[in-house]
């Protein structure tokens, strides 16, 4: 075997662990985030499980697991640039698990919200890190499609959290639920001891030459040069953000995320009742659920294909074009036939346009910068998660019906195409297109 075949086997050994171990981790972040709303309607019927809930509370615990997210998205940002991508990964992988197990075993509506808040914590620590690993990983003709498989655990989570809840429930309840979700720190955590290395670019960037060399040679991975930070920008993490060439295409990024997010949080928590005032039955209307999931994750993958040829800000706003015109029409009465497959295209334009925003941010930053850049965006998109729901249950409570929120839903949709393509270029493209405009400007011109 040459010794080229050899590092091309390492590498793709390494690339493979790498992307496994985070999509696992992401199925089990998506697990988390749906597991909730399955278990509701026994909270709810049941006082004697954690004693009376009502509705207004229902909400109100729902919402700590999402700040939980937010919370722990900026702390990963914050410390992951500065400790390293393993680090955060293995930590917040026991954070995760240790915070399902403990929300099992309460046995208050107050100790069941700390527990929700706890477990968020890990999960907005997770899904800001795989972005930078991955990337960091990733051949650059790879980068999105390697994203999108890593980022569609997050809604096949969400299915898996439903059909466990289908089959299980009546066997191990609500707290045998949970404690699937805490199966990570005996079935995940040690084979990513064994098999998740740092980040060599990481170490590179920390000055660590050496230790990246080594690693590198030793993973296969090929450890590039970036492009070179104009003078006074050579901050790391957050305040890197803040510098000339980030902050603008920063603030863009963070809107896109916060539409994305505050479309998939949206439509999952609230297609199911509005399909169901508009006639559908619940079997029909758990249907929709399920199928805008399966879009996301089936659509989502093969838009992300087509990223890495055209490019991820490109597609991103034609996917959330798509789904500003679905929204749009999913009130009128369609067919069935036409009226799942309209939902199949949304769920593409929605969940799956997210999964490419997280491709193009964790792609779009330096090295310094890049957990940061990801957690920022995670962090600010959470908050569209919060208000979706929020907006969503507002227009139903008001009795404005389904047909407000989702030409409501396609507006967010259309406003976020457009602050898509106001994104600047990365300075990684821009250096791209210098040896072609240098060629092209050297080349002879035609007689």
């Amino acid at each position: 075997m040459s010794e080229t075949d050899s590092t091309m086997r390492r590498r793709q050994r390494t690339v493979s662990w790498v992307v496994a171990l985070s999509t696992i981790v992401l199925v089990f972040d998506g697990y988390d985030l749906v597991v909730y709303g399955t278990i509701l309607p026994t909270l709810l019927k049941d006082p004697t499980q954690l004693g009376a809930i009502t509705p207004g509370q229902a909400g109100t615990l729902g919402s700590y697991a999402l700040i939980g997210v937010l919370v722990g998205a900026l702390v990963a940002g914050a410390l992951g640039d500065l400790i390293g991508r393993r680090r955060i990964m293995l930590i917040n992988l026991a954070w995760f698990s240790i915070g399902m197990g403990a929300t099992a075993l309460t046995q208050s509506v107050a100790a069941f919200g700390v527990g929700r808040f706890f477990t968020g914590i890990g999960v907005g620590a997770l899904v800001a890190t795989v972005g930078p690993l991955v990337a960091e990983f990733a051949d650059p003709g790879r980068r999105n499609r390697l994203n999108a498989i890593v980022y569609s655990g997050v809604p096949a989570g969400g299915v898996l959290a439903g059909l466990l809840a289908l089959v299980l429930d009546d066997v191990v309840g609500w707290r045998g639920l949970f404690w699937i979700g805490a199966l990570p720190i005996v079935l995940v955590l040690p084979l990513a001891v064994m098999k998740l290395p740092e980040s060599p670019k990481w170490l590179a960037s920390r000055g660590k030459v050496e230790q990246a060399k080594a690693l590198a040679e030793r993973t296969g991975i090929e450890l590039r040069a970036e492009p070179v930070a104009p003078a006074g920008t050579t901050r790391a993490g957050f305040p890197a953000l803040a510098s000339k060439d980030l902050a603008w295409p920063t603030a863009l990024l963070g809107l896109m995320s916060f539409a994305g997010l505050l479309l998939t949080y949206g439509l999952n928590t609230w297609l199911p009742q509005i399909m169901a005032n508009n006639g559908y039955d619940k079997t029909y209307s758990l249907a929709f659920l399920l199928v805008l999931n399966l879009g996301a994750i089936v659509g989502g993958l093969f838009a992300s294909l087509w990223a890495d040829r055209a490019g991820a800000k490109r597609v991103v706003a034609t996917t959330f074009v798509l789904a500003a015109g679905t929204l749009a029409l999913l009130p009128l009465k369609l067919p069935l036939i036409v009226l799942l497959l309209a939902v199949a295209v949304a769920g593409i334009g929605t969940i799956g346009t997210q999964v490419l925003i997280y491709g193009l941010v964790s792609n779009y930053y330096p090295t310094r910068a890049r957990a940061a850049g990801v957690a920022w965006c995670a962090g600010f998109g959470r908050i569209g998660g919060i208000v979706g729901p929020v907006v969503g249950g507002l227009l139903v409570g008001a009795g404005l019906g389904g047909t407000t929120a989702f030409y409501l839903f396609a507006a967010v949709a259309a406003g976020a195409a457009v602050v898509t393509l106001l994104v600047p270029r990365s300075r990684d493209e821009q250096e791209a297109e210098r040896p072609l405009a240098a060629a092209a400007a050297g080349s002879p011109k035609p007689v």
